[in-house]
């Protein structure tokens, strides 16, 4: 206040938290100020959506007519999506905008963790040694669970609200665990950090286990002995005071790269594609749409959308005939009921496309009015991507409109060779399922009925073979052989029969064939495997559809650290 020339005290300030009935000493306390020159904050005015056209209304008067010094500050949480974005336009517009943004990339993370501590943190405890080792670990793993959220589900799954709570929280944690014990109970740290400050932010399993992993590498015993890197080329500091850690960060933490979070650099260029295609996405959006406005452009939107309409109308097949599938069937076997199944679903998504696109039709030749449904599906052509009415129908994909209609229209067709008979094809496309998991539970439930072993003690077993699709004639007596799938994070050596470090700007290297069987549950050898999630679409989350145990030489917590999938798509 004295540096703008106000003369300020506790008595010019009035600080209103809003909600639960608030609303009315806010109003008092602005016309208050208004006639003293006295400050107002304002917080939380996210909570009071209803009254935020009185306080523009109300600050609209005071504009003019008040003293000299009064001052009006709001304050509000970020809305979480443009639909929230509830602060009216006239006190934005009239108003200097502040914003905390959250640091980005390790360097500042790490030095933003620290900020949370001083010198007397690091003195406070007794095993001072201990303490300040495991403190900048956790330093550490804070900064890497904060940033890696910037790789999309490659980094998280979903995303959590990591806060410096959580961190002070577990440094307090830390504190009173050595001082009540002479021995560092690292299981006990981890459980506690892993499963509870941090964990209980955390909903989806896998990413419970990149958490865990995160702090198996940070916290253990060789901390203490000089032998633990954070990250390559970033070994964890020695004893130092607490601008030598600062000082040590700033001199010894390698370039901002993938690497230090334990991704392979490929993740980043993933995570900068997919940015822009967003925002090509929207550039794309706002293209005038009413007429041919470029030198050379094929036509108008109307012309342009009635010859797609056409040609998809042209291309799709005729639904399944159930009553005549039905009837072939000679033994509902379960793969039988898998193809029964997924030939009534894609019935299902290629009638509301007929129909769609069929009244779309009529709608641009002037025999139908157009409906908003009508128009959200001409936008949803012009634009390729695929409308929202199928979307629902269909199986989740991140493919353009027309990508996705080349994938629907060989989904049908494998289909059509599947139930000309219902012998299981030689390989099966595990991407081409609206349900892949009831393909991979068919193959177990076939299994127990043929040894009769009870389901719920078996699992699938998975051997990657040397082969492509074309080297297979047959289908294997028990089981079945899968094409299709994609590895992300990594890349599957063909030759050494394991996981590998992918080749740089190969985001997605296609699999060989897989063989899939079933066994029981006690027959599997867990060593030297590395639990693999199966994603349908790179979105991963809500897509997961089964877990795949795939052969490694290496520690499996590498390939956790690094996001490895595979993907259906």
């Amino acid at each position: 206040g004295k540096k703008l020339g106000y003369t300020f005290n506790h008595r010019n300030l009035h600080n209103i938290s809003l909600g639960q009935g608030q609303e009315v000493v806010a109003e008092q306390a602005l016309d208050l100020a208004a006639k003293e020159g006295h400050w107002v904050i304002l917080q939380n005015i996210h909570l009071v959506a209803k009254w935020l056209s009185c306080l523009e209304k109300k600050l609209e008067q005071l504009s003019e007519g008040s003293h000299r010094d009064f001052r009006v500050f709001v304050s509000a949480e970020p809305a979480p999506c443009p639909e929230s974005h509830i602060i009216p336009q006239g006190i934005l517009e009239n108003s200097i905008k502040i914003t905390s943004e959250a640091p980005t990339g390790m360097h500042a993370n790490l030095h933003k963790a620290l900020d949370n501590f001083s010198q007397d943190t690091l003195e406070m405890c007794s095993q001072e040694k201990e303490f300040r080792s495991i403190l900048f670990a956790l330093c550490y793993f804070h900064a890497v669970v904060a940033e890696r959220c910037k790789f999309g589900a490659q980094g998280w799954n979903r995303p959590y609200p990591f806060s410096t709570g959580d961190l002070t929280i577990s440094v307090s944690v830390l504190y009173n665990y050595l001082e009540a014990s002479s021995k560092v109970p690292y299981d006990d740290l981890r459980y506690l950090v892993g499963e509870i400050m941090y964990g209980g932010h955390i909903t989806d399993d896998w990413d419970r286990r990149l958490c865990r992993t995160y702090l198996e590498e940070f916290i253990k015993p060789e901390m203490l002995e000089g032998e633990l890197c954070l990250a390559p080329g970033f070994p964890l500091p020695g004893n130092m005071d607490y601008n030598g850690y600062h000082q040590y960060i700033d001199d010894a933490l390698p370039p901002e790269s993938p690497y230090l979070y334990g991704l392979h650099p490929n993740a980043e260029i993933g995570f900068l594609t997919q940015r822009s295609e967003r925002l090509l996405r929207t550039v794309l959006e706002l293209q005038p749409r009413d007429s041919s406005t470029a030198q050379g452009a094929v036509g108008t939107q109307e012309e342009m959308v009635q010859a797609l309409v056409e040609e998809m109308l042209g291309k799709l097949t005729d639904e399944f005939n159930m009553a005549e599938l039905l009837a072939r069937v000679e033994e509902r076997t379960p793969y039988a009921v898998v193809a029964l199944q997924e030939c009534e679903r894609m019935n299902v998504l290629t009638a509301e496309i007929r129909r769609s696109l069929t009244e779309l039709e009529l709608g641009l030749k002037g025999e139908l009015t157009m409906t908003s449904d009508m128009e959200t599906l001409h936008n949803s052509l012009f634009l390729d991507t695929v409308p929202e009415s199928w979307v629902r129908r269909s199986y989740p994909s991140t493919a353009s409109l027309g990508s996705w209609f080349a994938d629907l229209l060989a989904r049908i067709s494998e289909l059509e060779a599947w139930t000309r008979d219902f012998s299981l094809p030689s390989t099966l496309c595990l991407g081409g399922f609206f349900n892949p998991q009831s393909m991979l539970t068919a193959v177990m439930q076939t299994a127990a009925r043929k040894n009769k072993w009870p389901l719920d003690k078996m699992m699938l077993q998975c051997d990657v073979t040397k082969k492509s699709r074309e080297d297979f004639a047959s289908a294997p007596r028990e089981g079945a052989y899968i094409h299709g799938l994609f590895m992300e994070g990594a890349r599957w050596d063909a030759q050494a029969g394991t996981i590998t470090d992918a080749r740089l700007k190969e985001l997605t290297p296609a699999m060989p064939v897989v063989f899939i069987r079933a066994i029981p549950e006690d027959k599997q050898d867990t060593r030297g495997l590395y639990p693999c999630p199966l994603y349908k679409t790179r979105q991963r989350g809500p897509t997961y559809v089964w877990t795949f145990n795939l052969k490694t030489k290496e520690n499996p917590s590498k390939w956790v650290l690094a996001g490895v999938a595979l993907l259906l798509q």
